[in-house]
């Protein structure tokens, strides 16, 4: 076991966990779907604020999930992180999206 690793096998920091992340994106076009999914979730946070409509808050996680399923099981061929590990995955989506969007990471 590595100190990347609790004794159950999971990953023991998000900085441990975000590799894995990435190699779960490999295809670019998944990546691309994610990008834009996050996108829409912020586009739709942001909605929600500026109108007070708290149905824009529901249409965040059908955004977001959606998109990045789609890229998952029809580019990428492989189960999303989410279901393992959800708050890490939420993290890796927007540090994906802020990596591609500033230039760090090629779109």
């Amino acid at each position: 076991m590595s100190q990347s690793h609790t004794p159950e096998g999971r990953f023991a920091s998000f900085e441990a966990f975000y590799p894995f992340y990435i190699h779960q994106h490999s295809n670019r076009t998944c990546r691309r779907i994610h990008v834009v999914g996050t996108g829409l979730v912020i586009a739709a946070f942001l909605l929600a604020v500026v109108t007070m409509n708290p149905w824009w808050l529901l249409a965040m996680p059908v955004l977001g999930y959606g998109f990045a399923w789609v890229g998952h099981f029809a580019f990428e061929k492989n189960r999303p992180a989410t279901f393992q590990y959800p708050m890490w995955s939420l993290m890796g989506d927007f540090r994906l999206f802020f990596e591609t969007v500033s230039g760090k990471r090629r779109f």
